[in-house]
């Protein structure tokens, strides 16, 4: 029995090489005497007896034994040789009572490689073991700034936590956000049966993940893990089945397959900048587009909220939007709101009601609704969820937001052009995606026309500005024009919207950015009616797509008050018709950060998804990007969903 399994795992090593060789890769199992060459090392760490995952064992400590073995671990040498002699033994061994003895090896980057038992360690991989008792000793490498050292460090701090190695990521900030998921807090020290649950629900997911043909994927499966978390939930999957967890990963591989393609993120994501044309012209396309009132069929599309129009701008300034593509379609689209959805689950059950009630098409109009949406998306292929989100690629929703950093620059120029002072304050709200390079594009702007000047940053959902009155603020600090929210609270008198001028205890209103989400959402519907939206998909099946529209589509625009001079307005209405024909890009030229310089190049520019991931401030803003611990309750979920300082959060 013994030796027909080491012809087994013979030609499974053989084959192993074979394929290596073709892909024009390394054929010799790796030794960690050789990787260590030339690097510092920290120092040596002894972790004692721990169970080594069998997967993280990729190699032998010195190069002697390297020859002996492909790099899978399966023996290469002769079946006669006594090499294979003493392999058949611990086979037989291991078949008749078990390999207790424990081995002796270095983990170094959570990898180990092997000082003693290297025939133990090939054996139980031949046998699919999922660990392997041994002895450790941990070498650390000196920290350097690269991403394998930075993720390597993280997976320190968590091992101290937790005494979990068997869980790897590939992306910085995987750690910590694994340990948000699990429910725990940074610094906090997990329990045996934390451990027991985790190690015994990551085991049966990796086998299921691996089972579907993770392996070939370009991620590891604690990547697929931490997706599969961030839709499912920790406590669930803790209570799955192995049918279980393969059940839900077929329904989220292509979502896995997209995150992990081993591409810049504009080859996973197909960003339309402008709504796609209707490729059928004249007298029929006339008529496919007008509304008809008499149409046989009726489209229902939901909008789901998190807040109510009396408690928030951005709830009402979708709901003017909803109420404008129902006039437009004239009851050939039925429109629905579901208002005052706070959590994850609340969103859920929203989606779910919409779903029933007959909705087909739904938009969830906040970025904290994204996992949600994808959550519903993969139990219902055949409804169409869009989410309001940016910087993120997903295969079974769409997302969509607009360039709204155009009208910003705008109203920075005009700022620039005014200010009696040299000082401008500007409120921002939630540090999420995209609202830095809306506040670098203001700044952009004044520095256009006045390169003395500076902008005063203030957030309105620190706890450090809670309840504070920031107009006030800038005011006795000399700042008379301000840039604050975009639009106002229904049923909440106030002036303190768009770009305004205090003088004389007077509050002038001067300028406000427009976001036409009527517009936005006729041009979406429309493609859906017309059958566009299925050409887009198709145009490259795998890439996500998402809509990132602005001042050339007509979703974007700037209302300007009476009392600018003629002379200024029409400056400003030139750089807008640059802008809107692609001739003037914001975000082009040498470009300062307060760190130093961020685009070096007089004739470049930032492309779009480098606007979009934006995380600095330019060199003419006082102020900084607060972390999530910086914010207030309220606006710490929004954070944590889209936000850019999510790997700050220690809570």
């Amino acid at each position: 029995m013994p030796q027909a399994e080491y012809a087994a795992a013979l030609k499974a090593g053989k084959k192993d090489i074979q394929t290596r060789a073709a892909a024009g890769l390394p054929t010799e199992l790796p030794a960690l005497d050789a990787l260590l060459e030339g690097i510092e090392i920290r120092g040596e760490t002894p972790l004692g007896l721990v169970d080594i995952p069998t997967a993280q064992i990729v190699g032998t400590k010195t190069r002697s034994r390297t020859t002996s073995f492909a790099p899978n671990f399966m023996p290469i040498l002769d079946e006669g040789s006594e090499f294979a002699m003493k392999w058949d033994s611990l086979c037989g061994a291991h078949l008749n009572e078990g390999i207790r003895e424990p081995i002796k090896a270095y983990e170094y980057l959570n990898r180990y490689y092997v000082l003693e038992g290297n025939k133990r360690v090939s054996v139980m991989k031949y046998f699919g073991a999922a660990s392997i008792p041994g002895y450790v000793t941990r070498i650390i490498p000196a920290w350097k700034d690269t991403p394998e050292i930075r993720i390597y460090y993280e997976f320190l701090d968590f091992y101290n936590e937790t005494n979990i190695g068997q869980i790897g990521f590939t992306r910085e900030g995987s750690y910590r956000k694994l340990t948000h998921l699990t429910g725990h807090r940074s610094n906090e020290r997990w329990s045996l049966n934390d451990r027991i649950d985790f190690r015994s629900c990551f085991n049966l997911f990796t086998e299921a993940f691996e089972d579907l043909g993770g392996k070939k994927l370009s991620c590891t499966a604690g990547d697929a893990f931490l997706t599969y978390l961030s839709l499912y939930g920790y406590e669930a999957a803790k209570q799955e089945t192995s049918a279980g967890f393969r059940n839900n990963l077929k329904k989220l591989w292509e979502e896995i397959e997209l995150n992990f393609r081993d591409a810049a993120p504009e080859e996973k994501l197909d960003m339309k900048l402008d709504p796609t044309p209707d490729p059928r012209k004249g007298l029929i396309s006339k008529v496919l587009t007008a509304p008809s009132s008499s149409a046989k069929k009726v489209t229902r599309i939901a909008f789901i909220h998190t807040k109510t129009t009396d408690s928030s701008s951005w709830t009402y300034a979708h709901e003017l939007g909803r109420m404008y593509v129902n006039d437009v379609f004239h009851g050939e689209v039925i429109t629905s709101a579901y208002e005052n959805n706070i959590t994850d689950a609340d969103a859920l059950s929203a989606i779910e009601r919409a779903i029933a009630d007959g909705n087909t098409v739904i938009f969830t109009t906040t970025p904290v609704f994204l996992t949600a949406s994808i959550k519903s998306a993969i139990e219902h292929p055949e409804v169409r969820i869009l989410n309001c989100s940016l910087n993120t690629s997903h295969k079974y929703i769409r997302t969509y937001y607009a360039r709204m950093f155009e009208a910003k620059l705008l109203n920075g120029v005009l700022a620039g052009i005014l200010t009696d002072t040299n000082r401008i304050g500007y409120i921002a709200d939630y540090p999420i995606t995209s609202v830095p390079a809306t506040i670098d594009a203001f700044a952009i702007g004044v520095k256009m026309v006045n390169p003395q000047a500076r902008i005063f940053l203030e957030w309105s959902t620190t706890k450090e500005n809670e309840g504070v009155n920031l107009t006030e603020k800038f005011y006795n600090m000399g700042a008379t024009y301000i840039s604050h929210l975009d639009m106002i609270v229904p049923r909440r008198a106030t002036r303190q919207y768009g770009l305004y001028h205090i003088h004389d205890g007077e509050l002038i209103n001067l300028a406000f950015p427009v976001l036409d989400w009527g517009k936005y959402y006729e041009r979406i519907i429309r493609n859906i009616l017309l059958g566009t939206w299925n050409a887009e998909s198709k145009s490259d099946a795998k890439k996500a797509v998402s809509y990132f529209w602005g001042m050339s589509s007509g979703v974007v625009d700037v209302v300007w008050s009476h009392t600018i001079p003629s002379e200024t307005r029409n400056l400003l209405e030139s750089l807008k018709r640059s802008i809107t024909r692609y001739d003037f890009k914001p975000f082009s030229g040498i470009l300062h950060s307060q760190e130093g310089t961020v685009q070096p190049d007089p004739q470049g520019s930032l492309s779009t998804s480098e606007i979009i991931a934006i995380d600095w401030l330019a060199d003419n803003i006082e102020g900084n990007i607060p972390s999530v611990n910086d914010l207030i309750p309220g606006a710490q979920a929004v954070v944590r969903q889209e936000g850019i300082r999510r790997e700050d959060d220690t809570e």
